[in-house]
């Protein structure tokens, strides 16, 4: 997508044909898109595919098959459906290429009398809440000068931690635009959207000399967020074998809604 200005949104629908614009790109490659943005994508492909309201995102898993181009996507769908549940399998495919593929499983929302007090809750939120925070997250050795998902698409505050020395973070994640052209974005969207920055906001390699992308992405969700902030609390673990693993609790500003894990891949930049 050729624009004289920034694009006003993420992706745009062209009949069966996903045109993601420069907002999608992610921090490796400027051909390649950020995690976050397919992720969201497949949120909005599952929601959208179920036929009557009353279904709710839980869980979300990603694989990262290919470098996802910024270029014409198509997406491939079948759905096995029951009585509480419907598990989707999305392929996303630039030409024949199959560059990823996600896993949805969807719950039929009820309302519950449960009783207050239940063992092992979360009750805490994550603090300080965006309101408080003022410092945007600026991952050190990634481009902060571009068009990009992290930068142009996404407004980041820095919650915990110290991003500039590395090692365990929470930050809060917020949509700027809109997901897909003339589409709502919902709640899982921003969720999926944002869980993929787990890695980045905990890194514990210089990425001037290592690169630490994710093979992976998988959301569960046990409440649907509520408001535009996405909060994440990443940390990270690396062996020399190159793999790696960020957990992320994830919140919104009432307290805890779900986790992520992503598996990483661990690459010295200059074998690279």
């Amino acid at each position: 997508m050729t624009r004289a200005t920034t694009p006003s949104a993420v992706f745009l629908r062209e009949g069966d044909t996903w045109l993601p614009s420069e907002l999608s790109r992610g921090p490796w490659d400027p051909r390649a898109q950020h995690g976050g943005a397919p992720s969201a994508l497949f949120a909005h492909v599952a929601e959208t595919a179920m036929p009557e309201p009353g279904w709710q995102l839980a869980r979300l898993s990603v694989e990262l098959i290919k470098p996802v181009p910024v270029a014409p996507l198509h997406t491939r769908l079948s759905m096995q459906a029951a009585r509480s549940t419907t598990r989707l399998t999305i392929d996303l495919l630039a030409g024949e290429a199959l560059v990823a593929r996600a896993h949805a499983l969807m719950l039929r929302t009820q309302s519950l009398g449960l009783p207050e007090g239940l063992p092992g809750q979360l009750p805490e939120r994550l603090l300080p809440l965006p309101a408080d925070c003022t410092a945007p997250l600026r991952i050190p050795g990634l481009p902060m000068d571009t068009t990009s998902f992290h930068i142009s698409a996404m407004q980041t505050l820095a919650a915990q931690g110290d991003v500039a020395r590395g090692g365990p973070g929470a930050a809060w994640f917020r949509l700027k635009v809109p997901l897909v052209q003339d589409a709502a974005t919902t709640p899982a969207m921003r969720a999926a959207a944002a869980a993929d920055f787990g890695n980045g906001l905990s890194w514990i390699l210089p990425a001037e000399r290592f690169i630490f992308s994710n093979a992976d992405l998988s959301v569960h969700l046990h409440r649907q967020p509520i408001g535009e902030w996405i909060g994440l609390m990443s940390q990270t673990q690396a062996d020399r074998s190159g793999a790696g693993t960020t957990i992320s609790r994830l919140y919104d500003e009432q307290g805890p809604i779900g986790v992520a894990m992503q598996t990483l891949v661990l690459r010295d930049r200059s074998a690279a």
